[in-house]
């Protein structure tokens, strides 16, 4: 079972900054997970909230800001005075770490609350232009984001992320259309999903940052887990 860093490494690092990033890359670990929003200037920026406020000492909405704007701001010190001074990354500043690794790259479109119009396609030109159609999954809790994805480029993965357990999760994959889920555990382990794992669709489960479920999930045919422990998880992984 993969392991994919959530939100780069971000148990013992600032969360979607380049200091987990670059702690992420490091690992040994198949991928790692980022959150894309887009600023007013139509920067694209890796923050997993619409508001600054809960990871920065700054308030507000990414889109009402500029880049520059919000490179005022420490993206940092809410999480220890050691990080301080870390800003706002770009996508390109963070998917430039990863050029010369073989990590796979989960990019989630955070457009399911504000519309940010033109996201998704700068997102896959930039993915193009740094010739890395092959190593990413685009994702969004936005099924309309995931459906433009599969319009423009087919051959991008994509895969729709769902908090709540779903009752016939088959044909919400057909319907969609997606090539993986991004469910809970609890959502994975129920007998609905069965024929899930069966017809060999992608399935990937947030956010294990404990031991709990790992056998469960890894027995069931779960392809992959995202936590914020990588290095922890891997270790406890492949000493079984």
């Amino acid at each position: 079972m993969k392991i994919y860093a959530h939100r780069g490494s971000s148990g013992t690092h600032p969360e979607n900054t380049l200091a987990a990033f670059l702690d992420a890359a490091k690992l040994p670990i198949h991928g790692i997970e980022l959150d894309v929003h887009m600023t007013k200037d139509g920067e694209l920026v890796v923050i997993h909230d619409e508001k600054i406020d809960r990871t920065s000492n700054g308030k507000g909405f990414v889109q009402d800001m500029t880049l520059a704007e919000l490179r005022n701001y420490d993206f940092g010190s809410w999480f220890s005075f050691k990080f301080k001074g870390e800003v706002i990354p770009t996508l390109y500043e963070v998917l430039e770490i990863y050029l010369e690794t073989t990590h796979h790259l989960n990019i989630e479109l955070k457009s399911d609350v504000i519309n940010y119009p033109g996201m998704t396609e700068k997102v896959l030109d930039l993915i193009g232009n740094l010739n890395l159609d092959n190593r990413v999954v685009i994702s969004s809790f936005n099924l309309d984001a995931i459906r433009t994805v599969k319009e423009l480029a087919p051959h991008i993965e994509t895969a729709a992320l769902f908090m709540k357990p779903l009752n016939n999760p088959l044909d919400y994959v057909r319907a969609i259309p997606t090539d993986a889920l991004h469910i809970k555990a609890r959502a994975a382990l129920r007998p609905s999903m069965r024929e899930v794992y069966s017809e060999g669709i992608i399935v990937r489960v947030f956010t294990i940052n404990t031991f709990k479920y790992l056998s469960a999930l890894k027995e069931i045919g779960v392809d992959a887990i995202f936590t914020d422990y990588p290095e922890k998880l891997y270790e406890y992984m492949a000493d079984r």
